[in-house]
């Protein structure tokens, strides 16, 4: 008999997924690769941010790469809804808790894969931070608050997809919201409409945290509200998909 936790079981059944279907994987690694790698290498040059661009452009691409791999989890989870899987898991008495956490916890875990590999790649374009030891902390710790936070929001879009097509594109406007945001240009730059929506969306305060984090001098108030944005993200995308867990399974 094993004696792993129900969580831990239900998080080894999806890394066993995950090798299966390795695309998914490649495909949230690559994507925000050669983004940086696009704006800074081929585009870097025609945006003036007082700063070299791919100093400036990294923390944005860290957000990126944290939200390229949500559609690959949204999918997932709805697979096992639409399937049947989730009603087998409750007539084995699997709790709640261990099917959903074991989802957000290998999303994390894929997007710490590829936030290595995009810094991996801005380091090797000329990214130069000036963060200390605990500044790099933060910053680990807001990437994993970020992932835990679109990771259930992301679980609940899935459960609540009435199919995996549907799924997949409930998760389409979390992977562009980056883009209006101040990840490629600062939002000051942007013309009247589109600035006040990057100045206010939840994304622009994370990814200027980062940023500071990484120049090594956070601002408190970006801080307050990156985190705050998390938290309240994750306590919806908590909820609803409980919610959603306890009408459909």
């Amino acid at each position: 008999m094993s004696t792993k936790s129900p969580s831990m079981v239900m998080l080894s059944r999806d890394f066993k997924h995950i090798a299966r279907n390795p695309t998914s994987v490649f495909n949230a690694v690559l994507m925000p690769v050669v983004m940086l790698f696009m704006f800074v290498y081929l585009l870097g040059d025609a945006f003036s941010v007082g700063v070299d661009y791919v100093d400036y452009a990294t923390p944005g691409m860290l957000l990126l790469a944290v939200c390229y791999g949500l559609g690959a989890t949204a999918t997932a989870v709805n697979n096992d809804m639409t399937k049947g899987i989730i009603n087998r898991f409750k007539v084995m008495d699997v709790p709640r808790g261990a099917v959903l956490n074991g989802k957000v916890v290998a999303s994390v875990l894929t997007n710490l894969v590829a936030i290595a590999a995009v810094i991996g790649v801005a380091f090797a374009l000329g990214f130069s931070p000036s963060a200390s030891l605990a500044d790099w902390l933060g910053v680990i710790g807001l990437v994993v608050l970020l992932g835990v936070a679109l990771g259930w929001l992301t679980v609940a879009l899935g459960m609540a997809a009435k199919s995996v097509e549907t799924a997949g594109l409930a998760a389409v406007p979390l992977i562009m919201l980056p883009f209006f945001s101040s990840a490629i240009v600062p939002a000051d730059k942007m013309g009247p409409g589109v600035r006040h929506f990057a100045e206010y969306q939840p994304f622009t305060p994370i990814i200027e945290t980062l940023r500071g984090l990484l120049n090594g001098a956070p601002s408190s108030s970006d801080a307050i509200q990156a985190v705050a944005w998390c938290v309240a993200i994750a306590l919806v995308g908590y909820f609803w998909a409980s919610s959603t867990f306890t009408k459909r399974a």
